[in-house]
């Protein structure tokens, strides 16, 4: 199928160099998942280009974008198998990428029937984790690599802008703000207008309820859902659990089971909104069952649904920091210390651990520093690194913790 070279896509190197290395494996499936717009067909188009200027012949590179004409009107395995046969090159390997490849019902049977084949490079794309059940856990375990795409970190959001020829600041506090009001959706930074930046959200909070949750999910009264859903968005990192919902919802006159408000909460996980960050015992070394916080795969949910301006930078930094962590891999947990609470202990696929404390200045007193270090301090019997991020521009030395500019660190594109 033909394909187009685009020269107007920003190389997201941070997600290319984790798909390199399978570039040519036919025996995994290369499953690229995340919110809606977030970028997933722009990096399968960079995967296709890179291909393309390595060698490989465009009759071997089969590209087909389920969302878009022509082929928008398939919808069964038969029409997906048919077109994938007529247009297979007959000599070596095939590079096959699917755009949004979870409108097809029973997909999962077709592509590991051409994986089977031997010679075909597989890549498709979905835009939640419903793409990760039946059939494609269940009979592929080990046969595919899953690899979630976010929208831009800060970092990405300041080269993206030099990209698109838009002015950036030397003040990363400034853009750090323009960053959380706007967001990191790629399409966001073409527009010029707040008014259109909040109305393109807007829309796609509505389309993602009508594509990826309303076919998958039974929900009897939208605008429940819609209330568990702005509960959520609204608090974002903070510590919340299904009893407290439900308890909250009871008290503003919204009565709802806990098996509903559970089923809900999944269905905007699943649609890759929020991400739950569970509770971790430092001394157990065991997660904790029960509370959790929950954070935005993008700050732009949260001023889509509010006409509230003001920022409050804890948990928005919070936010800026799990997605960049979630964005090079780290798992992420809250540290538990005996009462006290570290906001994130992360860690990378070598079983390395960091602790990250966030706040938005530790220079207003010296109580208020001691409240930020002390968690940190509290943490004995390893050695891993520990820092305190915060956006002041003094950086300090304390006990061998890293303390450093947030916006500077992420901006340096900087490892735990």
């Amino acid at each position: 199928m033909e394909f187009e070279i685009r020269n107007d896509l920003y190389p997201r190197e941070k997600y290319l160099k984790k798909i390199r290395g399978f570039y040519h494996e036919c025996e995994i499936i290369k499953v690229l998942t995340g919110v809606r717009r977030c970028g997933k067909s722009s990096i399968m188009n960079l995967v296709i280009q890179e291909l393309y200027n390595d060698g490989v012949n465009r009759e071997n590179i089969i590209y087909f974008n389920l969302d878009r004409k022509p082929f928008d009107k398939i919808r069964t395995a038969g029409q997906l198998d048919e077109i994938i046969e007529n247009n297979k090159a007959a000599d070596g390997i095939n590079y096959l990428f699917i755009d949004e490849i979870q409108n097809i019902e029973g997909f999962e049977k077709v592509i590991n029937a051409w994986r089977e084949e031997g010679n075909f490079s597989i890549f498709i794309t979905g835009s939640n984790s419903y793409l990760l059940s039946g059939e494609l856990v269940t009979k592929l375990t080990g046969r595919y690599i899953e690899f979630n795409i976010l929208p831009l970190s800060f970092d990405e959001y300041l080269n993206v802008k030099k990209f698109f020829g838009k002015q950036v600041s030397d003040d990363n506090s400034a853009e750090l703000k323009n960053y959380i009001y706007e967001g990191g959706f790629p399409y966001l930074l073409k527009l010029n207008s707040m008014n259109d930046k909040r109305r393109y959200v807007q829309n796609l909070i509505n389309e993602i309820y009508e594509k990826d949750i309303k076919q998958r999910v039974k929900i009897k009264n939208r605008s429940v859902f819609e209330t568990i859903m702005k509960y959520v968005i609204n608090n974002f990192g903070a510590t919340t659990s299904i009893r407290n919902i439900v308890e909250d919802m009871a008290k503003n006159g919204v009565n709802i089971k806990r098996e509903t408000v559970n089923r809900y909460i999944e269905a905007l996980e699943s649609a890759k909104i929020v991400m739950p960050c569970a509770r971790f015992d430092i001394k157990s070394r065991k997660s904790l069952a029960g509370e959790k916080k929950y954070y935005l795969s993008d700050l732009s949910f949260y001023y889509a649904l509010n006409t509230d301006n003001r920022i409050n930078y804890g948990p928005a930094l919070e936010n800026i920091v799990y997605t960049y962590a979630s964005g090079k891999d780290y798992s992420i947990s809250v540290g538990k210390i005996g009462k006290l609470e570290c906001d994130f202990i992360l860690r990378d696929n070598e079983m390395n651990y960091s602790y990250v404390q966030i706040a938005y200045t530790i220079l207003e007193s010296r109580e208020t520093e001691d409240r930020e270090y002390r968690s940190l301090e509290s943490i004995h019997g390893d050695s891993y690194p520990r820092y305190l991020l915060t956006m002041d521009t003094l950086i300090q030395r304390r006990n061998g913790i890293i303390h450093d500019n947030l916006a500077d660190f992420i901006k340096r594109d900087k490892n735990f």
